[in-house]
């Protein structure tokens, strides 16, 4: 088994409830560990990189877990291939003392 490990992919975006995230763009870090099994059947890091931040940045998503349900159906139809994923989103400056955000688990 093979896992790429994205680790603080960062970038501006509108993804929130609140008045203020809805109206300006925040710092959006999003984490991501996927297992595939063969190598010559590898993942892309950069492709998932670039899809990851696209569906954010043009979702404009309310909710951070729908963020993510796109992004895993996106990441599967992409990647068949692809065996789990461990997808975390934070939003490191909406609280000042805490640094907050959505992950889950799917296997596959």
């Amino acid at each position: 088994m093979y896992k790429i490990v994205i680790e603080d992919l960062s970038f501006k975006a509108i993804l929130g409830l609140l008045e203020k995230e809805r109206n300006e763009e925040q710092l959006v870090v999003v984490c991501a560990q996927i297992e595939y099994e063969d190598k010559k059947n590898f993942i892309d890091y950069a492709k998932v990189c670039d899809i990851i931040q696209n569906i954010i940045i043009e979702g404009k998503f309310a909710l951070i877990e729908d963020a993510i349900d796109v992004i895993i159906e996106k990441l599967k139809n992409e990647f068949p291939q692809m065996k789990s994923i461990h997808l975390k989103i934070r939003k490191p400056e909406i609280l000042k003392n805490a640094l907050v955000g959505v992950e889950t688990l799917r296997k596959f």
